[in-house]
This record gives C-alpha cells, sequence and structure tokens, in this order.
C-alpha cells in the first residue's frame, strides 16, 4: 500500500473493511503471521493468489518487510476534525511562495478526498472509509458541509458531468442526476437513489480505491489498482480504463500501474498524466514514486518489474528489462505518496504557474523520516520534457509530526487553488495577490 492516503485513524481499519466485504483472512495464512510475529521474525505474505486478493488480512500492506525497514506502520494520525483554530494555527506557518497566501476554506469535511465542483457552485467531496460524500456550500467564510451521498463503502472519487454527480465506489461507478437541486432537501441520498454507470470492476479493497478523471470528451479514466504491495496482479487490476458512462464501454489505455490514485489531461495536448505510488518495502529511498504521461494507448509503465524506471524489482526484475517500459516524466521521492493532481489553467497566479501540475503529496509511513505532506508545483513541457520543481505549499509536518495530509487539489472558478486535507478535515485556499 502506499503511506497511503491513508486517513484511517487505525492501522487496522482497512482490514475492517475487507472482513465486512469479503470474509476474514485465511487461516493458515493468519497463523502463519501470529508465528512469525511471535519468533520476531520478519512478516511475509504470499499475496500472488485469489484467497489474498479476496480475503486480505487486517494488516496486508504490512507485509514483505525487510530488516532495515522492520516495524514500520502508518501513522495513527490526529482526532478528527481538527479545531478551526489549530487550523489557522497550523496554516500560520505553511511557507508560500511570494505573494501567495492560504487560509481555511471549509471544515469538518470528513476525511476530504476527491473534490469536484458543481454547475452552481457546490463542491464535492469523496471519502476514504467513511462511505459518505459530502457537499459543500454557502458564501465564504460561511461554508455549510452536508453528506449528500451516504451508504457507499470507499467513495474516494468524486466527478460532476452534465449536471449530474458520479462517484467512484471500488467496484461500481454510479451517478445521481439532477445533483445540485437536491443538495440540503431531506435526507441524504444512498446508492439506491444513483444509477449504476459502470461495474465492470474487480471486488478487492486493498488499493481499490478510485478517482475519477474526466476527459474532456465525456468520459472517465479510471485507475484499477493492484490488490497487493508487489505481485503479479490479477489481470483485472494494474491500469487505466478509459470508461464511457453513458453507454458502458470501456478500453485499456496505460499498464503496469501499481496504485494511481490522482491524474488529470493535459489542456495542452489532452493526454493522460497520472500519479502513481510505488512498492513497498526495498528500502527507505527506493523506489520513487512517480508522475507518468501516456502518450500512446496500452503503454506499460513497468509495474511489477520494474520501478521509477530504473530500478528491477527484487523479486519479479529478472523476468523483464526497464528498456521494455515506458519511465515516468518525473521521480517524485520515495514513499512519498503522490495523490491528486491538476494542471493550472486559472489566471489569478503569475503567468509561470500556467499549465504547470499541482500535485497534493500525502506524505510516506514506509520510511524512518518521513517525506512529502506538502503541495508541488511541476513545470513540465507537453512531451514531459524539462521537469523542474518547486515546494509550494508545506510541509504539513512539525519535527516528524503530522499537522495535515494534502489529498487532492482543484481549481476554483476565480483561478484560486483549493486543497482537501483528509487528515485534518479540512480544504484550504490558495489565492494570490501582487
Amino acid at each position: 500500500m502506499k503511506r497511503q492516503e491513508m486517513a484511517w485513524t487505525k492501522v487496522c481499519l482497512v482490514g475492517v473493511v475487507a472482513a465486512s466485504i469479503g470474509g476474514g483472512f485465511g487461516t493458515v495464512q493468519a497463523q502463519q503471521q501470529q508465528q512469525q510475529q511471535a519468533a520476531g521474525e520478519l512478516k511475509k505474505y504470499d499475496s500472488s493468489g485469489k484467497d489474498f486478493w479476496m480475503n486480505p488480512p487486517a494488516d496486508w500492506f504490512l507485509g514483505d518487510e525487510n530488516e532495515k525497514q522492520k516495524g514500520q506502520a502508518p501513522n495513527p494520525g490526529q482526532p478528527l476534525p481538527t479545531p478551526k483554530a489549530e487550523l489557522d494555527q497550523i496554516l500560520s506557518k505553511i511557507k508560500l511562495p511570494p505573494g501567495f497566501k492560504i487560509a481555511v476554506w471549509a471544515d469538518n469535511v470528513p476525511q476530504a478526498r476527491q473534490m469536484a465542483w458543481g454547475d452552481k457552485g457546490t463542491l464535492f467531496v469523496g471519502t476514504f472509509d467513511k462511505g459518505t460524500v459530502s457537499a459543500v456550500s454557502g458564501p465564504e467564510g460561511q461554508k455549510t458541509v452536508k453528506p449528500f451521498v451516504t451508504g457507499l463503502r470507499m467513495p474516494t472519487g468524486v466527478a460532476f458531468q452534465d449536471g449530474a454527480l458520479y462517484v467512484i465506489d471500488i467496484d461500481k461507478l454510479y451517478r445521481f442526476d439532477d445533483a445540485e437541486s437536491q443538495v440540503g432537501k431531506g435526507q441524504p441520498l444512498t446508492p439506491k437513489d444513483g444509477k449504476v454507470a459502470y461495474d465492470d470492476f474487480p471486488p478487492y479493497v486493498p488499493h481499490g480505491w478510485k478517482y475519477l478523471v474526466p476527459d474532456g470528451k465525456g468520459w472517465f479514466y479510471i485507475p484499477v489498482g493492484v490488490p497487493c504491495n508487489i505481485c503479479l496482479p490479477p489481470a483485472t487490476t494494474g491500469h487505466y480504463r478509459r470508461v464511457n458512462p453513458k453507454t458502458g464501454q470501456a478500453e485499456i489505455v496505460a499498464l503496469g500501474v501499481r496504485n494511481s490514485v490522482g491524474g488529470a489531461v493535459d489542456p495542452r495536448t489532452g493526454q493522460l498524466w497520472f500519479t502513481d505510488n510505488g512498492r513497498d518495502w526495498i528500502s527507505d529511498d527506493l523506489p520513487n514514486d512517480e508522475v507518468n504521461r501516456v502518450s500512446r494507448i496500452g503503454e506499460h509503465f513497468g509495474y511489477p518489474y520494474c520501478h521509477q524506471g530504473d530500478l528491477a524489482d527484487p523479486k519479479y526484475g529478472a523476468e523483464r528489462k526497464c528498456s521494455e517500459f515506458t519511465p515516468p516524466v518525473y521521480k517524485q521521492g520515495p514513499h512519498i505518496a503522490g495523490l491528486g493532481m491538476k494542471f493550472y489553467t486559472g489566471d489569478m497566479f503569475p503567468a509561470e504557474y500556467k499549465n504547470g501540475i499541482f500535485i497534493a503529496q500525502h506524505g510516506s509511513w514506509n520510511r524512518a523520516k518521513k517525506l512529502g505532506y506538502r503541495v508541488l508545483f511541476l513545470s513540465v513541457d507537453p512531451e514531459g520534457k524539462n521537469p523542474k520543481e518547486q515546494v509550494f505549499a508545506g510541509t504539513w509536518l512539525d519535527d516528524q509530526k503530522i499537522l495535515g495530509r494534502p489529498s487532492d487539489v482543484i481549481q476554483a472558478p476565480d483561478g484560486s487553488l483549493l486543497v482537501a486535507d483528509d487528515q485534518a478535515a479540512a480544504i484550504y485556499r490558495i489565492s494570490y495577490q501582487k
């Protein structure tokens, strides 16, 4: 798993969700784990079969340890949500380029993940494991946050198109028509109030949470993560699909993708770019997480054979050469967990930000010294050449104490930038004035 985009407050949370969906972990492997722990041995899983994918252990992402990284685990985090006064104090210490300022745009937004604007100014926000999509509305400084859809499982991804709200769950894409007219009216909607636009997804919970990337032509790019840390994954996973929500048609556009939870279409070329979280348990400093660009249908980005374009996997690397695969446009850093990303097309920010990429770096867990917890800006050519990075906003770290975890970014109608923080249950606004 990757540092993972995790807004949970307990390490065992994903296992609980998995157990509620597909039953508990296999008895034999569970006993083996208990024996390993009792003997002080490194954790190890056989994650190459359907029994593991369908019934993962509670700590499936902690398996396959190495001696130097033994005992590393996701941080439990702070109580959610963070009070408004504390958020203001945290933001006062966030460094930004000259002329920029950051402020709380909305608080008490549960596990804020992917964001999507409605036509009338409502901001819809997905969550990780709370099963809820929130609607944020109201005037500046008086934002109201209400549950809009409940009863889902892991609805991290949302998009708004043709008056409808689309929500992606583990194995279904839902459409809620005429969504904004229903905000604040009566009880929240449930999946039964929506329509299933597409359901040809595998049921695996590990890395099964998804973001939606509109292609600008009525379709969505949707990632399907692999249900393991490192394995030869089932053929129904490890790729990006392009899905037509009106007809249910779909095609695979990119292969060799481990765990992408963020992407965007380049306004200059119409091509898909995406973040991808690399495998864990090689070392503190390897592999780097990636920013990738899809230049042709069916392009392969290396997983599980090659990571970061030039690092052969210790287990599967002998089977293929890194030269066979497309290297990343940019290496983000080890275990840094780049999630939501957007190309900036607004006019508020200085000209050098035009058509550059803002990336929400959720932050590491499989690393002794934490890295990330910030918003990165990447200037890069349409062909993926000459990438130049700038730490734009950060960090949400105080001497390795986690104060927040950026999970998505979205451009506001006025050209400012909103940043979702799933740890603090908040959304921030970054604006610029000369």
